[in-house]
């Protein structure tokens, strides 16, 4: 991306974000925020446990988002 962002691996096995979209009912979804002491070595594609192992030591804050989505 031009502003430096990489984006990594999603659930669908894709590059990048997707919408919400649960199958039926209404589902929970989290976003979390890690706030970092430096930049990560990782490439585009990373998958979630690459990130995660990347940033054990390295956060200084962190936080977590739950919203809810129900497919009308």
């Amino acid at each position: 991306m031009k502003n430096g962002a990489i984006q990594g691996i999603n659930g669908r096995k894709e590059t990048g974000y997707t919408a919400p979209c649960p199958p039926s009912g209404k589902h929970r979804y989290f976003f979390k925020l890690y706030a970092l002491d430096t930049d990560l070595d990782l490439g585009e594609n990373a998958t979630k446990n690459e990130l995660l192992e990347a940033v054990q030591g390295r956060m200084v804050a962190k936080g977590e988002l739950m919203g809810k989505y129900k497919r009308q």
